[in-house]
């Protein structure tokens, strides 16, 4: 989703920064070596400007096109009761109108120099992408500058985008049964931390923003040293510095945004939602307490889930899909963020299926994982997937920008996009086995299931026991 809350990200920066995870079977390719990544690094450069601006520049001269990933560190997280949904709801305002360019104008004008531009939110970040040819440089810088220092807050502008968004929320949330039940499950794995917070804001939240909770947040995180640009494609660093300290560094920085300080506190025993909606076939959810972006376990993690879901041959599609017959499709994932964030099992059934017996399924096979570890074959299939994703994604000026801003935002230096290879090459099956240990703890985690509303189903309280 884009301009849009992304409520759960793509695998698009899986090595890098804000995802993991195990959906589909990647296609074998020939991958480098893991010699070949620090090379990639060769001629790009970074400098943070005057007023604290992050600008880092990879030249990729194949074709005369430019790509701008723009990172603010801004998202769910920096919310609370009462203005949850307002990182979203500045995805939209952020294209509606500035000073110089009014509402309209950053479309109009951009399509018209032959580019194009899209945005997405998430618990940590709010990102915005153009993708243009290098002969719009400068009006590229332009309309940025505008939209940065100049936004047009207009009451009238600001009704109309609440509405769009309530819109999104009740299409993404309130009518999509695995939107409903992920925002419930979340909502209780978290007591404390604003991970909480559905991206896209409580109802009641949406309804009720005012005009100055949005000029106090746009000035408080839409500062220049609260955002890092990222430059890949036809460009020189050279170019590229001149124009941000012509265009950009004027604008004035602001003091540093508040901490998010709250910590989850250790969960102490299981905790069970249970949602009954109208539905054709019946959902359910595992939540597992998991670890931030920057944890040394996030690599044997990320090939702990593909050896559990990515691809036919995957030990939960084996178990529950093919022998078994109880699911359709069951997948994992795992978003690495600023703090620790949630690692997710999930399945889907079919009409009449017995939730019963597929939490007792998926408990047992996570179970074996933990006592058992996993074999040199399942290590080897999830890395070469892995891996082979990682250099799919540097093939494209795109690619590399996602994947060079997540590494810059989420684990502080670009340059640690480059060491990721390496990580994983590193990464044995017992240290599987014990993340595996770590994290699919029965202990530290919230079930969810969703129920038809006509159906006469066990709820979580009548279930027979499905314990570890």
């Amino acid at each position: 989703m884009f301009r849009q809350s992304l409520l759960w990200t793509s695998c698009l920066a899986l090595l890098s920064g804000p995802v993991a995870c195990a959906q589909t079977q990647a296609k074998a390719v020939a991958k480098p070596t893991v010699a070949a990544a620090p090379k990639l690094a060769a001629g790009i450069e970074s400098r943070t400007l005057k007023n604290g601006l992050k600008v880092v520049v990879w030249p990729n001269h194949d074709i005369p096109s430019v790509v701008l990933y723009n990172w603010f560190r801004v998202g769910s997280r920096n919310e609370y009761p009462g203005i949850t949904g307002l990182s979203h709801f500045f995805e939209h305002m952020m294209f509606n109108g500035a000073k110089k360019y009014g509402p309209g104008e950053f479309d109009r004008v951009m399509e018209a120099n032959g580019g194009a531009n899209n945005a997405f939110t998430s618990e940590d970040v709010t990102v915005y992408m153009d993708w243009f040819p290098r002969s719009a440089l400068d009006v590229i810088f332009d309309l940025e500058a505008d939209r940065l220092q100049h936004l047009a807050i207009d009451p009238k502008v600001t009704e109309s985008e609440r509405g769009v968004v309530y819109s999104e929320r009740r299409s993404a949330i309130d009518n999509d049964n695995m939107g409903a039940l992920m925002e419930q499950v979340q909502a209780t794995a978290f007591v404390a931390h604003p991970y909480q917070f559905p991206v896209i804001g409580w109802p009641s939240d949406i309804e009720s923003w005012r005009i100055e909770d949005l000029q106090r947040y746009y000035k408080t995180y839409y500062a220049p040293n609260n955002a890092t640009l990222i430059f890949t494609g036809a460009v020189t660093p050279k170019e590229i510095f001149a124009l941000a300290e012509k265009y950009l560094e004027p604008i004035p920085s602001q003091p540093a945004p508040e901490p998010v300080r709250t910590k989850e506190p250790e969960q102490q025993g299981e905790r069970r939602i249970f949602v009954k909606k109208q539905a054709q076939a019946p959902l359910i959810q595992l939540a597992y307490h998991g670890m931030a972006g920057k944890d040394a376990d996030v690599e044997a993690l990320a090939l702990l889930l593909s050896i559990l879901s990515d691809g036919e041959s995957s030990r939960l599609h084996r178990r529950l899909v093919e022998e078994e017959r109880a699911a359709l499709r069951v997948n994992t994932h795992f978003s690495p963020g600023f703090d620790p964030s949630l690692v997710w099992v999930y399945a889907d059934l079919p009409p009449g299926a017995d939730l019963t017996k597929v939490e007792a399924l998926l408990t047992e096979e996570l179970a074996r994982v933990v006592k058992d570890g996993v074999t040199d074959a399942e290590l080897q299939k999830a890395r070469n997937i892995i891996l082979s994703q990682f250099w799919r994604s540097l093939e494209t000026n795109n690619g590399r920008g996602r994947a060079l801003g997540a590494a810059e935002t989420f684990r502080g230096d670009y340059r640690q996009l480059f060491e990721a290879p390496a990580r994983y090459e590193k990464v044995t099956r017992d240290d599987v086995r014990k993340v595996a240990t770590r994290v699919f703890n029965s202990q530290r985690r919230t079930v969810g299931w969703l129920v038809p509303a006509d159906a006469e189903a066990a709820t979580p309280d009548t279930r027979k026991e499905a314990s570890r």
